[in-house]
């Protein structure tokens, strides 16, 4: 037995990495104790010790939930960044299926997540289980990785999202509770979000966002400061924490705003509700003013990385120059 247990344990510290969008490179990550789980696409298993894997990528797919697409995109730069052998890359697949908006068809225990709104993508509650919430679901995941019988050389995660992904990393980043319990560094990259949860009730003056100053139509935009554009009416896994706890927690975190030279048009699933408008004009634009604001306001090491000729395209935002060496940092 002890043989076996050994050539197993080579056989995973030599495997390839799986590099296909279907169900060969498919997992499942148990919650809340089991029997629900959710599927994630990988490129090694989370449960095989892997003495090769030094980082960690996760990357939370758009408003389509279409993680095997989103897993392509995440291959394609891990090519690129030559780090296919020392990576492990996963997206969740943060399924939802309420017979209306969204259809997923989804396995045996399989949880479906809400697509009321933006529940899914700012922790809300799954349909069957109030105490389990899409960001459990990454909290799993993270705690899986931290495990040092699996990879006992990982020295770095990255959570990484587009679009509607960048609203689920951007307030994933401010409120979950794992982040300083892992023993690793842990840093976010918000990519292109429609929008953002202010930690006040300030919003940017003018399109170029040079200051910051309370909210001026609060009659007319009742919901402008209500969760996910700000704290007030805070449901699901975020309602846990206090306000200042959240602010605490986004000032200190590393994230790096990662924003499309020409994503300035109202295009693929563009938010324009009020609320949404408060921050800024086009998602390069909101990405840019709440930088400037956690900097200014709360004193947040936040960067902004624009990337050159991308729009609304999370494989172009992903796959560039500027993109790689942030997804990919060096040991």
């Amino acid at each position: 037995m002890r043989v076996l247990a050994l050539l197993l344990v080579s056989v995973a510290a030599h495997a390839q990495p799986c590099i296909t969008a279907n169900e060969a490179c498919t997992g499942w990550v148990t919650l809340a104790g089991g029997p629900s789980r959710s599927m994630i696409y990988r490129t090694y298993s989370l449960d095989a010790r892997n003495e090769r894997i030094t980082r960690a990528l996760i990357v939370i797919h758009g408003t389509n939930r279409d993680a095997d697409n989103y897993f392509r995109n995440a291959l394609a730069a891990a090519f690129l960044g030559a780090a296919l052998d020392d990576t492990v890359v996963i997206v969740p697949r943060i399924a939802s299926s309420d017979g209306r908006g969204c259809q997923d068809k989804l396995a045996p225990n399989e949880v479906s997540y809400s697509c009321n709104g933006d529940s899914w993508r700012s922790g809300g509650v799954s349909a069957k289980n109030d105490n389990l919430t899409s960001f459990d679901f990454v909290d799993e995941i993270l705690r899986k990785l931290a495990r040092k019988e699996a990879f006992p050389n990982l020295k770095a995660i990255v959570v990484a999202g587009h679009s509607a992904g960048g609203q689920f990393v951007t307030r994933y980043e401010m409120s979950n509770r794992i982040h300083e319990t892992l023993g690793l560094p842990v840093t976010y990259v918000v990519a292109n979000p429609s929008s953002y949860a202010y930690l006040d009730n300030t919003r940017p003056a003018g399109e170029n966002a040079a200051t910051f100053r309370p909210f001026g139509d609060g009659r007319n935009c009742t919901t402008y400061d209500h969760w996910p554009y700000g704290l007030q009416g805070r449901t699901g896994y975020a309602s846990k924490e206090s306000d200042d706890q959240l602010r605490k927690q986004l000032a200190a975190r590393p994230t790096t705003y990662l924003l499309g030279e020409i994503d300035i048009l109202p295009l693929g699933g563009f938010d324009g509700s009020c609320p949404a408008m408060a921050q800024g004009p086009t998602r390069r634009a909101r990405g840019e003013a709440f930088a400037k604001y956690v900097k200014e306001k709360f004193a947040a090491n936040h960067k902004v990385q624009i990337v050159s000729e991308c729009g609304h395209n999370a494989r172009c935002m992903f796959t560039s120059e500027e993109a790689l060496p942030i997804l990919f940092p060096k040991q």
